[in-house]
């Protein structure tokens, strides 16, 4: 008996030291509607105006940017005024304290106002970590804190929060643990009501810049907000968030893809693990599964694999209704389906519901017929060149013999007898009324999925990967602010 307490005691400190070698983060609590002791701005001017929200619970604690619903709005007056900030920045009077705001988020003076026009303003809907700077002697001092929910903020194009409205301050991402964090409520920071640590979260960037940023309603949840980045409310558009919306086929894959196709139908990607798992992690399976009806900004868990081998060998070739090649969309509505990609130089937009555009733009590559359920996938892209010999059975634009499916299949096998003939030409079409697909084509018929033709599979990074030459055409120039 004595030996077994002895080593039980033994095993407790040694868990106790691995505890307490491990630090916590101290933060301190901020909440809505309470003054800054060093802010950057003077908070009785009225720059920006916090809410009454209740923190809402959210799926684990890292969420993405692009989230729909993760941030709230109002249909009221402004809650930020991004021109005030502006010009009290600008002013040759607050040039030292311009200098060290735009230090804290690594920008140059002169940028200050380009970076705030393509802010966003938006209310918080979780309690949310962020690092936080107080104006002390002359420089921007970094500290670690936590943002009740109701609290107006700046987000930036990857849904990053950027400045606290009420105060100017600058923001950047929390960077501790969350699951060990110390938080300090004081200097008129009283613990709020509901609050709960397990449900703080902290935001990661979305991986691609977004166009239109899907809020809800924070008086009336059953209403939408879709706001294009860059603007404060003035054109602002509406829509139902009690409309049901049907889970996409995701197996196969990227996670990337898989995220930004359920933000395009007002849903959002969760993962049970301790990080959100790289962009060319392949999806498994999701739960719920393809074709399950939820409301707006519910969560579809998703679980992946890293190893793009054994997502194929679990059936993760690009699903049937993946449609056409890799795009993005400028949605503007909850339900409509993709528009035509923008051109590969210029930023992706957010995958938010919208309707379509029309037929994709000059220059870019048509996309192809959508899938008509024979399991083969998209058709074969053209082949340039002149026609293949009659004695050889060689791919003209690569010059290896493509892979053999067997008599009919589209873009392999060997030349028939006799005479050669040309290779058959793939006319443009409409997109698919199905979903957008933001990740790489799918393979010819027969090909792994794995193992593209021409290397392997890249991650999907937001925009589309090509070998043709970008096109002309550029995302449309977002609304400006005027000073008022």
């Amino acid at each position: 008996m004595i030996r077994k307490i002895a080593v039980l005691s033994l095993l407790f400190l040694l868990v106790s030291g691995c505890e307490s070698a491990t630090p916590l983060f101290d933060v301190k609590a901020v909440a809505a509607g309470a003054a800054s002791l060093a802010p950057f701005f003077d908070e009785g001017s009225g720059l920006g105006r916090d809410a009454a929200v209740r923190s809402r619970p959210a799926h684990g604690g890292l969420q993405q940017g692009d989230v729909p619903g993760l941030y709230g709005g109002t249909g009221e007056a402004v809650i930020c005024d991004v021109e005030r900030l502006k010009r009290y920045l600008t002013e040759p009077r607050n040039d030292r304290k311009a200098r060290a705001w735009a230090e804290a988020l690594d920008l140059r003076t002169a940028g200050i106002p380009e970076y705030l026009d393509r802010l966003t303003p938006v209310l918080l809907r979780h309690d949310t970590l962020v690092r936080n700077h107080d104006y002390k002697k002359g420089k921007a001092v970094p500290f670690n804190a936590l943002l009740q929910a109701g609290i107006a903020v700046l987000v930036d194009e990857r849904g990053l929060p950027a400045v606290k409205c009420s105060c100017g301050n600058p923001l950047r991402p929390f960077e501790g643990d969350r699951s060990r964090i110390s938080v300090t409520f004081d200097d008129r920071n009283e613990k709020w009501k509901g609050y709960d640590r397990s449900e703080v979260v902290v935001v990661r960037p979305a991986s691609h810049r977004l166009e239109r940023i899907a809020l809800v309603d924070v008086r009336n949840p059953d209403r939408g907000i879709e706001r294009p980045v860059g603007t404060t409310g003035e054109d602002d558009s509406a829509f139902d968030t009690r409309e049901r919306r049907a889970v996409p086929s995701l197996t196969g894959t990227t996670f990337g893809e898989a995220s930004r196709r359920l933000a395009g139908r007002g849903l959002a990607a969760a993962h049970d693990g301790g990080d959100v798992p790289p962009e060319g992690a392949r999806v498994t399976a999701s739960d719920p599964a393809a074709g399950t009806e939820l409301r707006f900004g519910a969560y579809v868990t998703l679980s992946v694999t890293e190893d793009p081998d054994e997502g194929a060998s679990r059936g993760g070739a690009t699903p049937p209704d993946a449609g056409p090649p890799a795009t993005t969309r400028d949605p503007r509505s909850p339900s409509a389906p993709s528009s035509p990609p923008p051109s590969p130089s210029g930023p992706t937009g957010s995958e938010r519901p919208g309707s379509p555009d029309g037929t994709p733009p000059p220059g870019s590559t048509p996309p192809s017929p959508p899938d008509t359920g024979s399991g083969s996938g998209a058709a074969s892209p053209p082949k340039e060149g002149p026609p293949p010999p009659p004695a050889h059975s060689e791919d003209p634009g690569t010059g290896s013999a493509p892979p053999s499916t067997g008599p009919g299949a589209p873009g392999t096998g060997t030349s028939p007898p006799g005479p050669a003939e040309p290779p058959p030409r793939t006319t443009a079409s409409s997109p698919p009324p199905g979903d957008p697909v933001t990740g790489p084509a799918p393979p010819p018929a027969g090909q792994p999925p794995s193992s593209p033709p021409g290397g392997t599979t890249a991650p999907v990074t937001g925009a589309p990967a090509t070998t043709e030459a970008p096109t002309a055409s550029a995302p449309a120039e977002r609304p400006r602010r005027t000073p008022e």
